[in-house]
């Protein structure tokens, strides 16, 4: 099974389509149907829970939610890629960053190095950069970043719906463009995108 790859989006490779778990989806509409619904039950498992910084910011976190999200779908959903991609760090790399990126953001909220929004902003563009997944990684940090702000007593960033977030439109095209000045350590498109500018 192959299937269709968005602009932005990482190609899986014959090993990861592989993992596949429902054998009835045939057609790239049909498999993002089936994890939308498995994402919205990640949604309804975060809502009213209470997690602490120190949890949430955490490698075990960050994989327990990714399989949450998608362990309906892909048999390694939760597990680290195995191959380097088109975008992120190297696969050898993934758990050393993603302990970085983590102690970074406790550091970030702890000493006030950031308002909130801005240090949520930065955890997702640093998680979708680093790539740990094989496949749903923007999807997963969006969801992660929600945790955050949340966990925070925040508000959850407008992402624009799930729909326009997995097909070609403007809204997707924007937030890939945002990330893409972000890498060159330009912050100000993604801040327009999600309104706090």
């Amino acid at each position: 099974m192959t299937f269709d790859c968005l602009p932005g989006a990482t190609p899986l490779n014959s090993d990861e389509s592989a993992g596949l778990i429902p054998k009835h989806i045939m057609t790239q509409s049909q498999l993002n149907e089936w994890e939308q619904s498995n994402i919205l039950e990640a949604e309804k498992w975060m809502i009213g829970k209470k997690f602490s910084l120190p949890q949430i910011a955490a490698r075990e976190f960050i994989c327990k939610f990714h399989r949450r999200m998608f362990g309906s779908t892909w048999k390694w959903a939760g597990e680290f890629r195995k191959s380097n991609k088109k975008i992120g760090v190297d696969w050898l790399s993934v758990s050393a960053s993603l302990k970085n990126l983590c102690d970074d953001l406790i550091f970030q909220i702890t000493k006030n190095i950031f308002e909130i929004n801005e240090a949520a902003m930065r955890f997702h563009h640093r998680l979708v950069l680093i790539h740990p997944f094989s496949n749903g990684n923007g999807r997963h940090a969006r969801l992660m970043t929600d945790v955050i702000l949340i966990s925070q007593g925040n508000r959850r960033f407008n992402w624009g719906d799930s729909k326009a977030m997995t097909t070609p439109t403007v809204i997707r095209k924007n937030y890939i463009d945002a990330l893409r000045a972000a890498d060159r350590g330009d912050y100000q498109p993604l801040k327009i995108f999600l309104g706090f500018l």
